[in-house]
């Protein structure tokens, strides 16, 4: 899967703020993740427009996003079977195994951001993992085609570099 940046970097032109960390971001030595996300209404409108200020993902597996996005990493919004629409910062991330940490206490911390109802709730009861990422920044944007053809709703374009002190 390609994601066309000079073209996502034409669509942030007048967002000064995505303009400047977009450009930095896709820099080689850029230690910034970029991760594409799948979005379904109301949830997509809901991230937009800033109303969503918590992207909840849950699973059975330890799978993507899950240990994969971090702080100031970049998510691309995309629609179900439509194109990148918008951006997002992830202002900060958290990831919990459920065995340890229960959904209700999850949902009584960060329901109001999630935006969720009661349905929503339930059918995240057999997760395993979690993965919550508060939003920050969301911009709508001109369409940019992305030409993703599998069922996943998380992609990690570029893992998030990991700095080691020695």
């Amino acid at each position: 899967m390609e994601v066309q940046f000079d073209a996502l970097l034409e669509q942030v032109d007048s967002h000064h703020f995505w303009l400047t960390y977009l450009s930095g971001a896709t820099q080689p030595t850029s230690r910034i993740g970029i991760h594409l996300a799948i979005f379904s209404e109301p949830y997509l409108s809901m991230v937009l427009s800033g109303e969503k200020t918590i992207e909840s993902r849950f699973s059975r597996n330890r799978c993507a996003p899950y240990g994969e996005v971090g702080d100031g990493d970049i998510i691309l919004v995309k629609e179900v079977s439509g194109p990148i629409c918008g951006i997002a910062l992830a202002r900060r991330t958290w990831c919990y195994d459920l065995e340890a940490e229960p959904l209700d206490r999850i949902r009584d911390r960060f329901g109001a951001g999630i935006g969720a109802d009661d349905e929503f709730w339930a059918s995240r009861a057999d997760s395993l993992y979690a993965t919550l990422i508060e939003l920050g920044t969301p911009a709508s944007i001109a369409p940019v085609n992305c030409d993703k053809r599998d069922r996943r709703g998380w992609v990690s374009l570029r893992p998030r570099q990991m700095s080691f002190a020695f």
